[in-house]
């Protein structure tokens, strides 16, 4: 196990190669979490009600440095899913309209477009994105095919759950933006696994999680609203703040921070991954997530020659997971989202390795994606090749 290891709760036992789905936080970010719930449970309503805007607003000053954001335009929400929600569910849409996703996206948040465009009368058109890929340029290309003067918002994945490339979110915003259409990103895995600067990405709305690479608690996500867009976005709880005095603050500021009762405590644990995983490697987070980065390639080029297939995707789109395509299922896909996929199951009870199988782009195709966080080595993705190989 390398030193780094440590700093995590996981199961020693099991090769943890799935740090994409849900994250892992470190004892320490825990720890810190615990503090700061014994301190609420201590006198809850003092708390509640006069320490937790306080400490929120303080927490979203110290992300938004991180993030090269407007801390205005921030809120923190439970998920990326959340976000996604929080934002098409705000916005008015009509007959006609056309609401454009992509077969890379994230099946709970197209779930969230295809929902509204049913109530609305609207149409949800699924860009086909290249795969495997070749480059960025024909990720644009095969998006911008599908934009008409009916596309009234784009969603795109800064990091695509299934196949876990990086599109180019700048160079789509600047090309929907001149043809008038705003876009919502889903950057669910970007904060931590890849530098951020949501000012210059320009998006009108941009959600991400900080539970998975930035390994804060679950349930620490935020959503940015471009400051010409958030009179527009409600919260998906409208709770207090609809009437609440505003004192200086926007109503999206107020809307936001107050959901109803809830526990903050992840949310306030931001600040403290942040400053502890970016302390783990010489050069802080940059460092990190060269490191991550590098060792996601070595662990696909292992994978890969264990299954005899080629990297679907170049080295420069891809930061810390890469997918690789696996031979067809013989069986029928898992009952439903939350289904574990039978080769998946059986390379756990086997061979204790947790690491996603999906169908994509269509079962019984399917892709086998692996993460590599600090506490991974290469031994990993050895074992993982090992494994397929004796089930194969």
């Amino acid at each position: 196990m390398n030193d780094l290891a440590r700093h995590w709760r996981l199961d020693p036992a099991v090769t943890f190669l799935n740090h994409g789905s849900f994250g892992a936080c470190p004892a320490a970010v825990l720890d810190e979490q615990q503090r700061l719930r014994d301190r609420l449970e201590a006198h809850p309503v003092r708390f509640m009600m006069d320490e937790v805007e306080p400490l929120l607003a303080a927490a979203r000053e110290e992300l938004a440095r991180f993030l090269g954001a407007d801390a205005d335009g921030l809120a923190f929400v439970t998920n990326a899913t959340m976000g996604v929600n929080a934002v098409v569910r705000s916005l008015e849409f009509k007959p006609g309209d056309e609401l454009v996703a992509t077969d890379h996206g994230y099946n709970a948040c197209n779930n969230a477009f295809h929902y509204v465009a049913s109530r609305s009368g609207a149409k949800v058109v699924i860009a086909k994105l290249p795969w495997p890929v070749a480059s960025s340029d024909d990720v644009v290309a095969a998006l911008l095919a599908v934009v008409t003067p009916r596309t009234r918002l784009v969603m795109i994945d800064h990091i695509t759950s299934p196949t876990a490339i990086i599109l180019p979110v700048t160079r789509i915003v600047r090309e929907l933006a001149a043809r008038g259409i705003d876009t919502l990103v889903d950057g669910a895995h970007a904060p931590g696994m890849v530098p951020l600067d949501l000012k210059t990405i320009g998006a009108a709305y941009y959600t991400g999680n900080c539970h998975k690479w930035l390994c804060a608690p679950k349930g620490a996500a935020f959503l940015h609203v471009r400051a010409d867009r958030r009179e527009l976005i409600r919260p998906t709880s409208i709770s207090h703040g609809a009437n609440a005095g505003l004192e200086g603050r926007s109503r999206y500021r107020v809307d936001f921070d107050w959901p109803g009762t809830f526990d903050p405590t992840a949310a306030l644990c931001v600040p403290h991954a942040i400053r502890f995983v970016g302390s783990l490697l010489p050069g802080g987070w940059a460092a990190v997530m060269e490191h991550n980065h590098r060792l996601a390639l070595e662990g696909r080029d292992i994978v890969a020659a264990a299954l005899g297939v080629r990297p679907p995707a170049p080295d420069a789109m891809l930061g810390s997971m890469a997918a690789l395509p696996i031979r067809d299922a013989a069986g029928p896909p898992p009952p439903s989202p939350f289904g574990t996929e039978a080769t998946q199951m059986k390379l756990y009870e086997r061979h204790r390795i947790e690491v996603p199988i999906m169908g994509f782009p269509a079962w019984p195709r399917r892709l086998l994606r692996i993460s590599a966080q600090l506490y991974n080595e290469r031994s990993h993705y050895r074992t993982l090749a090992d494994a397929l190989r004796s089930i194969w």
